[in-house]
């Protein structure tokens, strides 16, 4: 009888060790339309504190704490935090496209990190806490670089930017604990993020920029406005703000898209508006691209250029106000017309990546 009273003792107990200790459980990811989201990968130290600034926005649908970059397969967070497996803390963001963009994600990424400091991230040391970009596609790297110089052009910072831009490589999820920290943990991840100086690092260097507020995509409004003078100034290269902006020219056949024969569509560089189809490119032999008719007339704006001693019309983006090139009547059949573009003025969008883009209703053109 003892025995049998033993017996049930344990059984209790077990039953009450199971219920107060329950194993995490793995992390899930849910989403409804998961053809219709696009990833990105981001790496800023601690990934406790990279969670919020993109889990708080308007079409990004998930975000999860991981670890990429590396060598170990499955590694856990005490092996990366040794810093042996070649990975960094990152956070991989599901966002829908017609939502919010790619540029959006980069520049709330800028927002949250310390982009000169090649050993790791505030109170955090070591190569698992470094920054990283990890693009998903080639229009990611693109905008990445072109993200990267145009901060780097600013004098927000004093020192080199040295966030590194590299392919995606496996993303493995963190552990449980580690998912949405500073929500299942407010009081210690408020104190530790008080203490990793982060804050008073972003406070000094953004100041009132700190909060970027995503320009978003809606197709069925006019997105295509012209950014402010700063913005402008921050986003372009010198030869695209010369062009654009400066109404100039330059060199044939030292260009981007003099020969360029991809399929797809070409944008303004400023305001992202559709104007040229590479099914209407053709080799004019100027060393400039040429196109035989705009994708969207509405798009373009003619005037009268009567500088270097000659009248010409000129072409500009109607919503960016860019300068864009000239129109001769010396071109092909049927049109007749030669549309004469600087490549610095344009942003080349490729067929297998208009969808992504927002630019589906050309997917078929």
């Amino acid at each position: 009888m003892k025995f049998w009273i033993l017996g049930v003792f344990i059984l209790l107990i077990t039953a009450a060790a199971l219920i107060i200790y329950k194993p995490s459980p793995p992390v899930k990811i849910t989403m409804n339309k998961p053809n219709d989201l696009q990833k990105a990968t981001f790496a800023g130290g601690c990934f406790w504190c990279m969670e919020p600034p993109f889990e708080k926005l308007k079409g990004v649908h998930a975000v999860l704490s991981g670890y990429t970059g590396g060598h170990t397969k499955n590694p856990t967070y005490d092996q990366v935090s040794s810093h042996t497996t070649g990975h960094v803390e990152a956070v991989e963001i599901h966002f829908d496209p017609k939502a919010i963009t790619y540029q959006d994600l980069l520049e709330v990424f800028w927002r949250n990190v310390d982009p000169t400091d090649p050993d790791g991230q505030f109170v955090d040391r070591g190569a698992s806490y470094a920054t990283a970009i990890f693009y998903h596609t080639d229009t990611q790297k693109q905008l990445a670089i072109q993200s990267k110089k145009a901060l780097a052009k600013t004098s927000r910072f004093q020192k080199p930017i040295v966030t590194p831009i590299q392919l995606a490589g496996p993303f493995y999820i963190a552990e449980a604990t580690h998912q949405d920290y500073y929500k299942k943990n407010a009081v210690r991840y408020a104190y530790y993020r008080y203490r990793s100086g982060r804050d008073q690092f972003i406070d000094r260097i953004w100041g009132e920029d700190r909060e970027y507020i995503p320009k978003g995509k809606t197709m069925n409004q006019t997105r295509y406005t012209k950014p402010s003078q700063k913005e402008i100034k921050e986003q372009l290269t010198s030869i695209q703000y010369h062009v654009t902006q400066e109404e100039g020219t330059e060199p044939p056949f030292k260009n981007t898209y003099w020969d360029h024969k991809e399929e797809g569509i070409y944008v303004d560089v400023v305001s992202g508006e559709p104007l040229f189809s590479s099914k209407d490119k053709y080799d004019s032999g100027s060393g400039w691209p040429a196109f035989t008719k705009p994708l969207e007339p509405e798009h373009i704006v003619t005037r009268t250029d009567k500088r270097l001693f000659m009248t010409r019309t000129e072409i500009r983006s109607k919503n960016g106000d860019s300068h864009l090139g000239h129109v001769f009547k010396d071109g092909p059949k049927p049109s007749g017309l030669r549309y004469c573009i600087n490549s610095a003025a344009l942003k080349f969008i490729p067929k297998a990546h208009l969808k992504a883009e927002g630019y589906e209703k050309y997917v078929n053109d």
